[in-house]
């Protein structure tokens, strides 16, 4: 067969163009991360030419006797990583795995109980334009106005008054410690199943750095791909009890075969995970994002909650006459990449946005520490306090591409997409 280069070199230049833009400059978005070569290269094998509907040792098709062994390795590693008794690695997303556990005790109408997105949740929690919105009766809590964080009297006064039969625990945007054990007490009181969507702090809570769920939820779900540092894809823990149901809410419910190339990824991942230079990792995941927040408060920038107990933090511009998405358009021109994100009580649109979402996992990933954060910090300060200093833009950038070239990246894959090109440009200008 062919290179990619020789088959398309048009798909052949862009990919070596994102290779270019995320060696190049810094990644912080709190949900985005850096898989290893190991996770990329199972993930781009010969697992995905395999159709393999089921379940291992019941399987619809023949020849699946390695897609099973991969998947009970992934399987068997993923219950070692959190000490569940269950698991599904087969949900192709974490919104997916939500719409497993919905449907495995849902009835369409029936009342959910969760964030609400402007505070921080998620749009599989129940947002108007989610499926999970427009297939349940859905309310939601929120965070204090005052401390900004979760305001647990509001969630036990809506848990009474509407009866929830679901109540969801988890966030994309909330920068504190959850309390899965006060979410099981309000769950027990009006008996309702607790599911958790840990899809941002799994790496976290596999490396015992944020509490478990496990020992108080009826159903987790997460993704494999932000703290965990896999490949893009999603998962369920949950008790034997409700294993016959939760699989067949993934196949045949609402999935067909299986993504066998990307289990085969999870599982390397997960025995990533389960190493030493994982909880290490982690440890200096939440110490960079602790260091950017006490210097960007230091330079005078009001953070939501007042800081961070994992790795993100939330910035809130509005004194500062800077829009989100004005902040992270400026921030990608200078090599920084973050997202705009709504505040809570934010009162312009989420295209718009009062503040930016800030992350560490990705920079930890390339091996940055506290020293090189506080630097990083600066110059975000920088950048955000003199929005219209072009040539601060310039500079700056300078400074973003000498930090990723002493942390470089996939410098391996980045020197064969290079000889792949001058062999291939060779080629062309032969014929």
């Amino acid at each position: 067969m062919r290179e990619l280069c020789e088959t398309d070199f048009e798909v052949f230049q862009v990919l070596k163009s994102e290779i270019d833009r995320q060696t190049g400059q810094l990644e912080m978005i709190a949900s985005e991360n850096f898989a290893s070569e190991a996770v990329m290269q199972a993930e781009g094998s010969v697992f995905m030419n395999k159709y393999a509907e089921g379940y291992p040792g019941k399987r619809y098709y023949g020849g699946c006797e390695n897609m099973d062994v991969v998947e009970e390795l992934a399987i068997n590693r993923l219950n070692m990583l959190f000490g569940s008794e269950y698991a599904n690695v087969q949900p192709h997303s974490g919104s997916q795995a939500n719409m497993a556990v919905y449907f495995a005790v849902l009835s369409p109408g029936d009342t959910i109980l969760s964030m609400d997105l402007a505070h921080g949740g998620h749009l599989s929690h129940g947002a108007s334009v989610s499926f999970s919105g427009r297939l349940f009766n859905v309310v939601h809590y929120g965070v204090d106005r005052e401390s900004e964080t979760i305001d647990f009297d509001q969630v036990f006064e809506l848990a009474r008054t509407h009866r929830p039969k679901l109540i969801v625990a988890g966030a994309s945007a909330y920068p504190r410690t959850i309390d899965f054990s006060t979410f099981k007490m309000v769950a027990d009181e009006v008996g309702a199943y607790l599911m958790v969507d840990m899809a941002h702090i799994a790496g976290l809570v596999a490396a015992g750095i944020h509490p478990s769920p496990v020992p108080f939820a009826d159903f987790i779900t997460s993704t494999t791909h932000k703290t965990l540092r896999g490949p893009r894809g999603g998962f369920i823990l949950s008790t034997e009890k409700f294993s016959r149901l939760l699989n067949s809410q993934i196949f045949p419910g609402i999935q067909g075969g299986p993504l066998m190339h990307v289990i085969a990824a999870k599982a390397v991942a997960f025995k990533e995970a389960l190493e030493d230079e994982f909880k290490f990792y982690c440890q200096q995941v939440v110490a960079n994002a602790a260091t950017l927040a006490r210097v960007l408060k230091q330079r005078g920038f009001r953070l939501v909650s007042g800081g961070t107990d994992n790795h993100l933090i939330l910035v809130d511009l509005s004194d500062k006459g800077l829009t989100g998405s004005e902040a992270e358009d400026i921030l990608e021109r200078a090599g920084i990449t973050v997202n705009k994100n709504a505040i809570p009580f934010d009162e312009k649109p989420p295209s718009v946005t009062s503040g930016i979402r800030i992350g560490t996992p990705a920079i930890t990933t390339r091996g940055l520490k506290e020293k090189d954060v506080e630097e990083v910090a600066n110059y975000i300060s920088d950048l955000l306090l003199k929005p219209d200093d072009d040539n601060l833009v310039r500079e700056i950038r300078k400074k973003i591409k000498a930090i990723c070239e002493a942390h470089p990246l996939y410098t391996s894959r980045l020197e064969r997409y290079k000889k792949s090109l001058e062999e291939c440009e060779k080629q062309r200008i032969h014929k």
